[in-house]
């Protein structure tokens, strides 16, 4: 832990550090809870806690953009948060800057750092527990969006170039099946069938973001429920975080993200397909809780193709899987045999159900526009 301590004395902590601890459960940085001790009063002291993080660059590869985001995010967000009479620095995240005044700090090594105020009385989740969880996160998400709602997207960074580009994901899709460098192509006839016969389906969102039908937005990218502030008190959430991947973008890809993930019945990488549905069930707690969250700040359009946003991003992560799959499995880890066409099975299977169920998603959005 010297070197923990090390980069911790570069940004200003109040008080004496005294405690350092791994922290959270991601898996591209690493995360640390620093806690130092602040004399308050004579004789008594407290305990403030920050959040220190090496940035991975291998995966983020411009680190100082990806900041230069986060800075000009976070900053309007306090701003909006300020003017309805709103808590600074629990509402969103709060940058440490380096004793120099820089929001990042690069250590001896190439190492990318940063630190921020852990937001105390919280708790985030991994799995959905209840309805709540999930209508909560869908608030969160949806009010995220109308904070940024009038914010100049096409300003920011794009951190992960063409991470959403359906139509490029379709492509990369088709050169790893043409080269098919590990053989597998011929062992998944039905697989490749569904994502080559949907091809006209991955167009759907870029061209009504290049014609001007969706607006561009601000977009999280990473809408999983442990990315949500909890509040232990009111069991409300209050804060939305890990904004490494925030950028220009659709709504549709956060509401569609949160949908193909959190609304699916079975685990993203389950072998039995009878299992895999989307629970129109808590498609409605979300879609309820994110248009709530929204505030009226999102266009008719844009609400007309909720449902299709969450048939596309599942698309989108299906194709993912299955092109890793065909490549060698060196995207996204594995831990068996075949873990990558399991998952891509899993998503593929969402998208032939949310086809079916398609009017029914729409009737129930109706039902909160």
């Amino acid at each position: 832990m010297q070197k923990i301590s090390e980069i911790a004395a570069q940004f200003p902590f109040e008080g004496e550090m005294v405690e350092c601890i791994p922290y959270g459960t991601g898996h591209i940085n690493d995360t640390y809870r620093i806690g130092c001790r602040v004399k308050v009063g004579t004789d008594d002291y407290s305990l403030k806690h920050y959040v220190l993080q090496r940035m991975n660059h291998n995966v983020f590869t411009k680190p100082a953009e990806l900041m230069e985001n986060m800075c000009r995010v976070t900053e309007w967000l306090k701003k909006k948060i300020a003017s309805y009479g709103g808590d600074v620095e629990r509402e969103t995240l709060s940058l440490i800057r380096t004793r120099e005044g820089i929001p990042y700090l690069v250590d001896s090594e190439g190492e990318y750092w940063r630190a921020y105020l852990f937001i105390e009385n919280t708790t985030s989740y991994d799995l959905v527990e209840k309805d709540d969880d999930f209508y909560q996160s869908a608030v969160a998400f949806g009010h995220f969006q109308w904070l940024l709602s009038d914010y100049p997207a096409e300003t920011l960074y794009e951190t992960i170039e063409n991470f959403h580009n359906t139509p490029d994901r379709f492509r990369k899709f088709e050169e790893a099946l043409a080269a098919d460098v590990c053989g597998r192509a011929a062992g998944i006839p039905e697989e490749i069938q569904f994502v080559q016969s949907r091809r006209e389906l991955t167009h759907v969102l870029t061209d009504r973001l290049a014609d001007g039908t969706l607006p561009l937005r601000v977009t999280h990218n990473d809408t999983k429920l442990n990315n949500v502030m909890i509040d232990n008190e009111t069991g409300k959430a209050i804060c939305v975080v890990d904004l490494d991947t925030v950028m220009p973008g659709l709504s549709l890809y956060d509401f569609g993200d949160s949908i193909r993930f959190g609304a699916s019945t079975a685990a993203e990488d389950e072998r039995d397909l009878e299992k895999v549905s989307c629970s129109l069930h808590l498609f409605e707690v979300y879609v309820k809780g994110y248009i709530e969250g929204c505030a009226g700040s999102l266009t008719d359009e844009e609400l007309d193709l909720l449902p299709m946003g969450a048939i596309l991003m599942t698309f989108e992560c299906g194709i993912r899987f299955l092109t890793d799959y065909l490549e060698g499995d060196h995207y996204f880890k594995i831990h068996r045999e075949g873990h990558n066409l399991d998952r891509a099975r899993t998503q593929l299977k969402l998208v032939a159900d949310m086809e079916q169920k398609l009017s029914k998603m729409k009737v129930i959005v109706e039902r909160y526009r």
